[in-house]
């Protein structure tokens, strides 16, 4: 294919493109604002510019989600005025194949996807930690928070009388058993109350069970018990749901985290999940665009594209169904997280190439 007309495609191709990114963009961000707005009614400190911030901040992490349905609608309306205007029927009678024909779509949405899980993800998910942050302090007025480094295990808590932060070497996920424990508790969020370096520490309802601890306070002798406890307010649940998501953590930050995680002794089954779907993300952006050919390169000026565009995207939302309900079944450690997270990229990209093969080759 010449040169001339791969230039030509790709400019209609990211004209389309770049129109409904525009408007999937304002539309996501008008409905995220007004549903901030609604869940920030009643809460003094959630400010209007405060909302606003939280949208903007936001506003990267739903460009990601809206990514494949953005090249779908784009890669549909820029075939759909080709085949309109005859110029598929030109081309193909010019000798160019389909698969010519596709080629520049499929390299710019391939390199789109490789931009958005290199670059634009650790951009979208710090902005997205950042707008979790703002969630927490906020709207959900959360007090726990958990780290966790390659020194251990960071847990952060308010009993409504101290402050404390603790620190584990490892855990055990099952009962949550915290080992080799160090709390250092404060008072007015600031002035040190007391620590407690104790070898084990186990969540119960409503307390940490502590053995052999030794409680330091600064106006007393440090004091050795065999059991001792302490009030929380923290349960298994929340525990592992202050986990940073999965979502505000980079790309590039994912493999090692993992492993760090792994290491503490908790599961990484999500992290790997969504590692995995975001190195398969270029091919479903590419599937986005076969699917989208298959059913509008057919269409001229005597057969309506009503029947194709409402078939596209019905197929697009069961590609989305099968994809949540494989996603279930990793989170759920019933399949490995590569075949959950690869599955609905690699089963879209055979379907759109079965479609394009019967459409070309009969």
């Amino acid at each position: 294919m010449s040169l001339t007309l791969s230039k030509y495609l790709s400019r209609h191709f990211l004209f389309w493109l770049v129109s409904v990114f525009f408007a999937f963009t304002g539309i996501a961000l008008i409905l995220d604002t007004v549903e901030l707005m609604r869940r920030a009614s009643g809460k003094e400190e959630a400010t209007m510019d405060i909302v606003i911030m939280m949208s903007v901040l936001k506003l990267p992490f739903m460009i990601h989600s809206l990514l494949p349905f953005i090249i779908l609608f784009g890669a549909l309306l820029a075939f759909w005025r080709l085949a309109r205007t005859n110029e598929v029927v030109v081309a193909r009678a010019a000798g160019i194949s389909v698969w010519q024909f596709l080629l520049p779509a499929v390299f710019i949405t391939f390199a789109l996807g490789i931009f958005e899980i290199s670059g634009f993800n650790p951009f979208a998910s710090a902005m997205l930690s950042k707008y979790e942050a703002f969630e927490a302090q906020y709207l959900q007025r959360r007090t726990s928070m958990l780290a966790v480094s390659k020194n251990g295990l960071w847990l952060r808590q308010a009993d409504g009388r101290y402050q404390s932060v603790i620190h584990a070497l490892r855990v055990t996920n099952q009962n949550m058993i915290l080992h080799d424990v160090i709390i250092f508790r404060f008072k007015d969020q600031d002035r040190f109350a007391e620590r407690i370096d104790a070898d084990k520490a186990q969540l119960t309802k409503g307390r940490w069970n502590l053995q052999n601890a030794w409680v330091s306070s600064p106006l007393n002798q440090p004091q050795f018990y065999k059991k001792h406890s302490i009030r929380t307010n923290l349960t298994i649940t929340k525990i592992q749901e202050s986990f940073a998501s999965p979502e505000t953590m980079s790309s590039w930050d994912l493999p090692e985290f993992i492993r760090t995680m792994e290491a503490a002794g908790f599961s990484g089954h999500r992290h790997q999940l969504h590692f995995y779907s975001l190195l398969s993300y270029p091919f479903l952006l590419c599937a986005m665009v076969l699917i989208a050919a298959s059913f509008t390169l057919r269409v001229n000026r005597r057969t309506g594209a009503s029947f194709a565009i409402v078939g596209s995207v019905l197929f697009c939302f069961v590609i989305y169904f099968l994809s949540d309900v494989v996603q279930a079944l990793g989170m759920s450690a019933t399949i490995p997280p590569a075949l959950a997270a690869w599955t609905p990229a690699c089963v879209s990209i055979m379907i759109g190439l079965a479609m394009l093969f019967h459409l070309e080759d009969g």
